[in-house]
């Protein structure tokens, strides 16, 4: 059976466009969603993925109609191929797992995956780095405000109080006051 899959990403966009493209491909049972290709829980891919058996074909007009990223598309033409199901793409002719490049479609798209990945890795590093720079602290938020940390290291320190006292004082633990650090926080 050939089955045919599209996708558009808002209520507010038509799918009759797609779907005549599908039918035209000769598809048998057209599903399709309205929901971003971002969203990997789909639920008319999701009922598509169950209802495809081994010989048949899967159709979609364009690879970001099935997914925006490429893992995840490689994870689905992998998924597919393995449960002897073909996949073809009308806007993109190369990805064709029904032929004898197969093979070769679903490395390239392995490798864009893996090359996808690092990007996504090297833009995630870099936007850490300028937040970094521009004053952004990572982590959790601190326990007690600056003034509070002040005073907290003031009784410790200077009037001799214990951590145990002090962060009852402030209900958090002994453990959080202790680790206060004249002029700074370590919190």
């Amino acid at each position: 059976m050939i089955f045919g899959y599209a996708r558009v990403s808002t209520n507010a966009q038509d799918l009759a466009t797609q779907i005549g493209q599908l039918e035209a491909a000769g598809c048998e049972r057209i599903l399709h969603d309205k929901l971003s290709g971002l969203n990997t829980d789909r639920p008319q891919l999701r009922k598509l993925l169950a209802a495809v058996s081994h010989g048949d074909t899967v159709i979609i007009p364009a690879t970001d109609r099935l997914s925006r990223d490429t893992a995840d598309l490689l994870t689905i033409a992998r998924d597919l191929r393995a449960a002897g199901i073909g996949l073809r793409s009308l806007a993109e002719p190369i990805l064709d797992t029904t032929n004898e490049l197969a093979d070769v479609v679903l490395a390239v798209l392995g490798l864009a995956a893996k090359l996808e990945h690092k990007r996504l890795r090297e833009r995630t590093t870099a936007g850490r780095a300028k937040a970094k720079a521009d004053g952004v602290r990572f982590g959790p938020k601190p326990k007690l405000t600056p003034h509070q940390q002040r005073e907290a290291v003031r009784r410790r320190d200077i009037d001799g109080e214990s951590p145990a006292s002090i962060g009852r004082s402030f209900n958090v633990s002994r453990q959080t006051i202790a680790r206060l650090k004249l002029g700074g926080s370590s919190i």
